[in-house]
Parts: C-alpha cells; structure tokens; sequence
C-alpha cells in the first residue's frame, strides 16, 4: 500500500515566517505529530538567505536591501548566500529512521535532488545532480539546495529558479573585491540558468508545483496529500519567529 504524506501549498511568506514553518514543521515531525510533509513556497518581499556558518555583513549590504525592501534571514542548514525572488522553494522534513532515507548525508541530497530531477523531466526538462547540492540544466545551475539532520529527523530544502536577475541579486549581496564585480557577474549570468530562459516562455508556480509534487511521490513511492498548517506548527513557528528568525541576535550571530 502506497504511503501518504502531507502537501503543503503555503504561498507566500517573509523571510523569517518561511524559515521558522520548516523548523516548525521539523519539531513538530519528531514529536509524531505531523506525517513526513513536503511543501512548495514563496518569498515576499524577495529575500536573501544566509547559511547558519555565514556572517550576515560579510555576505549582505544590508542598507541596499533596506532601500530595496528586501528581507534577509539566517537559515538553520548551511551553505552560502541565496537571493530569493522568481522562484519555487520546496522543503521536505521526514525522520531519519524512515526507510526510504540513507543513513549517509550525501546519499540523501542525492535522493531528494533526485525528485527535484524528476519534477523537471515531467516539465520535458532534462537535468542532472551535481553534487554535493546543485542540479544543473544544459551545465547551468537551476538550483540549489541545503540540508539538516536535527531531533533525528531531516529537514533539505531548496530553490529551483523560474527566472533570475543576476544583476539586482549582486546589488545585495556583497562580493570579496569590487575590482572584479563585473566580471563576476557576467561569470554567474553564465553559470545559472531558470525555466523561463530554458523554456523561452513564462510556466506559472502552480504548473512547476504540480510537477514537483510528481517528482516527488515518484522519487518515493508515496501520495502527496493536500493538508494544512496545524495550530502546532502555527504556534510553534510565531515563536521561533519572535525568538529566532524575526530576532537581530539571531540573523547577526556571528
């Protein structure tokens, strides 16, 4: 018999609301009460996201995202900056122990990376896993992803890029040598690619949703059913927004 776990479609959120729903979603999946839960959000106003090992000033000019209107987070998984606007985010939060979940870190980027791949191919995309975290189109990096183990259940989430303006995310973040920038640029503008440049045309959130909601019940041999956020989870993430996410002692900690 096929397993279930839960879908969540959950539009359209800040920075720090996002971040602290997959930590809530992740507590309260080790406590038994949520099932494993795959979700498909959005970031409004844009944002960027900094890994928990960053330093938010070395990584962010954080007075052009203020002029920009442009939030910004710490992330509980690791990895570099992201700059977060015309994009589909996805996390998944399913317990270690669960059967279909390697033991080793990196098999499991391999595997749900694997649904993200099969997402894209049901877009008639072809793509291909870059490890450690990437998924690449034609060599071009459609999108990133990060992951934590914590209370022995996993959290991964990532981003997979309907369109991207290289130039507004480099009025943000901050690069080691002006000198440089432009060449930068012109070197990410490159390397990075979305859906709209791949397919020529504009594919709305809800189809690319719907595609990876495939990916994923094909990747693990499970139904994804629509559910909504519990009181639990509510409670829980308006907390870690207050004391964590939403929190300048958090976001500058290092």
């Amino acid at each position: 018999m096929t397993e279930t776990w839960r879908l969540l479609l959950t539009g359209d959120h800040s920075a720090k609301e996002n971040m602290a729903i997959d930590k809530a979603i992740l507590v309260a999946h080790s406590k038994g009460l949520v099932p494993p839960t795959v979700r498909f959000y959005r970031w409004r106003p844009s944002a960027i996201s900094i890994g928990y090992f960053q330093r938010l000033s070395e990584e962010v000019d954080l007075a052009s995202c203020d002029a920009h209107g442009i939030d910004y987070v710490r992330r509980i998984t690791g990895g570099g900056a992201v700059f977060h606007e015309d994009e589909l985010t996805y996390s998944i939060v399913v317990s270690e122990s669960h059967p279909s979940i390697p033991k080793h870190i990196l098999e499991s980027y391999g595997l749900i990376c694997q649904a993200i791949i099969e997402g894209f191919s049901v877009l008639n995309i072809p793509s291909d896993y870059a490890p450690i975290n990437d998924i690449l189109v034609k060599g071009k990096k459609i999108s990133g992803n990060a992951q934590t183990r914590k209370l022995r259940t996993v959290l991964q989430h990532g981003t997979i890029l309907m369109d991207v303006d290289v130039d507004k995310m480099f009025s943000v973040l901050k690069v080691p040598n002006e000198k440089i920038k432009d060449k930068l640029i012109t070197n990410v503008k490159e390397r990075v690619t979305s859906l709209r440049h791949v397919k020529g045309e504009h594919i709305s959130f809800d189809t690319v949703a719907d595609a990876m909601k495939q990916g994923f019940e094909r990747t693990f041999n499970v139904t994804l059913e629509e559910g909504v956020i519990t009181e639990d989870e509510l409670q829980l993430s308006e907390g870690f927004v207050k004391d964590c996410f939403g929190n300048d002692s958090w976001n500058h900690m290092r």
